[in-house]
């Protein structure tokens, strides 16, 4: 009898082409289905809380997935470490109720984007940070996300012009803070569209160079027409880093 599972995991997404399955490309979710397939004897689909993009990390991404196997949560945990590469590892496994989803029980989810605009460049740290080629002011940036903070419409900062689907989401918390040369913004809200938090950045950072006024940063965030938002931040600053879950 199959039993669902949830697992938390962690990954460097540098090598990978994002969290979703795709022929022909390396993908987390590729990777751990093609595990708990030799695992289980039988083809298994791990749903994840969301579909992050080639190049982005994760600390604490939620899965789930239905297995019919003999071996406990430990050894489900164990086995999955010990068979997936080093960038990928399972942090817990419980089980979990029949109707529990990753992706639509989730109620909220923390992303962490890092920037770096030290003088000497971060060789240890170099693919998991923005290098940034000047100095941003914080106190622009700041004013900006205020701004960019509550329930809107955010089709602007989305990389998909199709997208069918609703664009309103809610950005509860964008929090800016600087620790010695690195910046680090964290974003909270019920969800974000595809590069949204990227493009949030992208845009901030627009602010904080005084390339971008406030008044432009409402007039995106506004209007219904398709208005440029700010440069798409590169993948590799981002990380997800907590969902949360009534």
């Amino acid at each position: 009898m199959k039993q669902n599972y949830r697992l938390i995991l962690m990954y460097d997404g540098s090598r990978y082409y994002g969290w979703q399955r795709q022929p022909g490309h390396d993908t987390i979710q590729g990777k751990l289905e093609a595990v708990l397939e030799r695992m289980c004897g039988e083809p298994v689909e791990v749903i994840g809380a969301g579909r992050t993009d080639a190049g982005v990390h994760a600390r604490n991404m939620v899965a789930n997935a239905l297995m019919d196997t003999a071996l406990n949560m430990e050894e489900i945990r164990d086995y999955l470490n010990r068979y997936l590469p080093e960038d990928i590892a399972v942090k817990e496994v419980k089980e979990a109720g029949p109707r529990f989803h990753a992706r639509y029980n989730a109620t909220g989810k923390t992303y962490c984007y890092t920037c770096f605009d030290g003088p000497v460049k971060p060789v240890f740290d170099r693919k998991y940070v923005y290098v940034l080629e000047q100095r941003p002011d914080i106190g622009a940036m700041e004013a900006a996300a205020e701004v960019l903070k509550g329930e809107h419409d955010f089709r602007n900062f989305c990389v998909n012009p199709r997208m069918k689907k609703s664009t309103v989401r809610r950005v509860d918390r964008i929090h800016i803070q600087r620790q010695g040369d690195y910046i680090r913004f964290t974003f909270h809200g019920t969800g974000f569209l595809q590069n949204m938090v990227r493009i949030l950045v992208g845009t901030l950072l627009e602010v904080g160079y005084g390339r971008m006024s406030l008044k432009q940063v409402q007039e995106v965030l506004e209007t219904e027409e398709r208005r440029k938002a700010g440069p798409t931040a590169p993948a590799q600053g981002l990380c997800m880093m907590q969902v949360d879950y009534d």
